[in-house]
């Protein structure tokens, strides 16, 4: 998770709108990451691919 938080905190400088915990960019952010955005520390893989969560389909 630290690196996603650093991404977060990269954002925060050029996105409006994340002032609070709650806002629905933060959660849409951490599903792309966790989900859609392949990671080169995972060979390409996403962190859910690595744990065996499968998302189908062309358009994740």
């Amino acid at each position: 998770m630290g690196r996603l938080n650093g991404e977060i905190r990269d954002r925060e400088k050029i996105f409006r709108g994340l002032e609070s915990a709650d806002s629905p960019i933060l959660k849409g952010y951490q599903i792309f990451h966790n989900y859609i955005r392949p990671h080169e520390g995972l060979g390409g893989d996403t962190p859910a691919d690595r744990v065996g969560i499968r998302i189908g389909g062309e358009d994740k």
